[in-house]
């Protein structure tokens, strides 16, 4: 009846191993696993902690460093902070230069300023996110697109 014991312990690393995925939990519960099977085979209690000890330390030795780089090598990296903002477009609401202005970046107004000196962009422009520097976000003008219908621009008003 030990051996319930320790499929039980297996199952809490388990659970704990969903909470952390560090695949530690879960070479632990591997151990654990083995010394169920030991002991449900009829091995003494001690040789089923010789067990679980051998087994968790092999896993984490042989295996996991495997596994964490197969892990890694699929997760797909999520840019985070201001690393998620590089490249957003946000739209100019106070003129921006060299030296300051506003945008509108992902619903909130930021302070922002471009890196070319002498340059303005107006309110309304859409600009790029080219990086953030403490609590201003550098912006560059995105390319304007032209209609080859009309390459002098959209009528005006009054047409």
């Amino acid at each position: 009846m030990g051996w319930l014991w320790w499929l039980g312990v297996a199952l809490v690393l388990g659970v704990i191993e969903m909470l952390t995925v560090d695949l530690l939990f879960l070479m632990l519960a591997g151990g654990a696993t083995a010394a169920a099977i030991s002991g449900a085979m009829g091995a003494p209690f001690w040789l089923q902690l010789i067990i679980a000890a051998v087994v968790s330390v092999g896993l984490l030795v042989l295996v996991r460093p495997w596994a964490l780089a197969k892990l890694k090598a699929n997760t797909p990296q999520a840019r985070t902070n201001v690393d998620a903002h590089r490249g957003r477009i946000a739209t100019v609401v106070s003129d921006v230069s060299d030296r300051a202005g506003r945008v509108k970046l992902t619903g909130e107004v930021w302070t922002a300023r471009t890196e070319a000196p002498g340059a303005v962009l107006p309110v309304g422009a859409r600009v790029s996110v080219v990086r953030i520097e403490g609590a201003t976000a550098i912006v560059e003008p995105l390319p304007v697109e032209t209609n080859p219908s009309q390459p002098y621009g959209p009528p005006g008003p009054g047409y």
